[in-house]
């Protein structure tokens, strides 16, 4: 493989070959654009392949990009049924793992290539002059050898799965939670298959308030219906539970309702223990146990127990973009313009206008986030979201200005977001919601592990 491209029409480097890159790279090819995907794992999908026991919340007829569809079509593929509501499993060797390798996106992916720096050919941070015209320089690591390619614009599509958020209720670390990595799991673990001795029969307290954290909790209580001495801790940042039960039968997508439903009944049950109000500070030692303080280790409340699940959002990696220029919201890490249509503090789904080229572009010209790394921090992100984001990149880098400013999506409005336009929602650890029936333009399903 050459270390550079020379290219003969625009070429447009893609970070990540998850669902949302991929239909970037569709849609660019469709565009007359030369996408180049680079992917760090060794498989498209890599993030999407860690949360395959989970089932997503909206059907096939929501996760599927229209150029992407448009591709596997012409290839003979059979499609999905519409009605279906894949896993993360299926998703990939259904939609995925077809697009990556029976279409023309097959020569125009790298895997195991991590991307470790990007910048400008022959330019630093500060030089100004010319900057736009020089190509981007992008550096990559495949565990043998640096890489380097040139492109003429980026599209960062990596996401934030492999960049969660940590215990510590101030966002950092908790005192001793490096230390105690070896019994701490992040995101949703498979908690009855892939990881099922590590949690069977043991106390396992679960952190976090979100669809991630209710979905872990709900398969370990399955797992103590068959290994009874699994003990249950949720631990809620939060004083009410209740906003973490979701809008129950109201909820525009049913199976994401019935999820929280159902959780609604396991903590009233008494299966799952509830400690609210826990804002962790602090974790130790306590023999072969872990010790999850509230607070400092020496004061306030503490749960023993043998592993602890952190559910509590992710957050965007930014450190191999630090030469390029780039604005982003203080709080939020996402492009400053998309910030107050997505702060979880104010808006619901429903509230989020429709956004795209124009909201997610960047001072760096060509660079674009987009995905669930365009939210930075916020947790409503839709995969349906990043497939119109990505539409209308590919039409901005075209020329197509005018398709590229008509950007058209529709949210839903209960079940996910805690803003005051939300019924009763909590706000999803990495947001997923989607309408449950056609809705007139591009909705979304699930961008992450969402229970089902």
């Amino acid at each position: 493989m050459p270390d550079s491209i020379t290219p003969t029409k625009k070429t447009v480097a893609v970070i990540g070959a998850g669902p949302v890159g991929l239909a970037a790279a569709a849609h660019l090819l469709e565009r007359g654009l030369e996408p180049v995907v680079i992917e760090a794992g060794p498989t498209v999908g890599h993030a999407v392949r860690q949360w395959s026991h989970v089932q997503t919340f909206s059907p096939w007829e929501y996760n599927i990009d229209k150029a992407a569809d448009r591709l596997l079509t012409a290839a003979g593929w059979n499609r999905p049924a519409p009605d279906h509501y894949p896993t993360g499993a299926e998703l990939v060797a259904q939609y995925l793992e077809p697009l990556a390798t029976r279409t023309p996106l097959a020569d125009r992916i790298r895997t195991s290539n991590r991307v470790t720096a990007i910048g400008r050919a022959g330019f630093d941070k500060v030089k100004t002059k010319g900057r736009e015209s020089a190509p981007f320089e992008i550096r990559t690591e495949n565990g043998k050898s640096p890489g380097r390619l040139t492109a003429d614009a980026v599209i960062d599509a990596s996401g934030t799965w492999f960049s969660p958020n940590p215990a510590g209720a101030n966002g950092l670390r908790a005192i001793g939670e490096t230390e105690a990595q070896d019994r701490i799991a992040y995101g949703m673990p498979d908690v009855l298959r892939r990881d099922r001795a590590r949690y069977a029969d043991r106390s396992v307290a679960v952190l976090g308030g979100g669809h991630s954290a209710v979905g872990t909790l709900i398969d370990l209580a399955r797992l103590k219906d068959e290994n009874p001495a699994t003990e249950i801790v949720w631990l809620l940042r939060s004083t009410d539970p209740a906003r973490s039960f979701g809008g129950g039968a109201a909820d525009q997508l049913a199976v994401r309702g019935a999820l929280g439903s159902a959780f609604a009944a396991l903590v009233a049950s008494g299966k799952i223990r509830s400690e609210t109000g826990f804002a962790v500070g602090h974790i130790g030692r306590d023999g072969d146990r872990l010790r999850v303080a509230a607070g400092s280790a020496c004061c306030g409340r503490a749960v023993i127990v043998d592993e602890l699940v952190v559910s509590t959002g992710f957050r965007p990696e930014l450190d191999f973009l630090r030469e390029l220029r780039l604005s982003l919201d203080p709080a939020l890490e996402c492009p400053p313009i998309l910030a107050p249509l997505i702060d979880p503090n104010e808006h619901s789904c429903g509230s989020v206008r429709p956004h795209g080229a124009r909201e997610l572009a960047q001072p760096e010209a060509g660079f674009y986030f987009a995905g669930m790394k365009s939210y930075g921090r916020a947790p409503t992100f839709l995969m349906m979201t990043g497939y119109e984001q990505v539409r209308s990149i590919a039409a901005e880098l075209a020329g197509d200005h005018d398709a590229a400013r008509k950007v058209e999506l529709v949210l839903p409005e209960t079940g996910v977001c805690n803003g005051p336009a939300a019924s009763a929602g909590p706000a999803a650890a990495s947001g997923c919601c989607a309408p449950a029936k056609p809705a007139p333009a591009a909705t979304g399903c699930c961008a992450g592990p969402k229970a089902a």
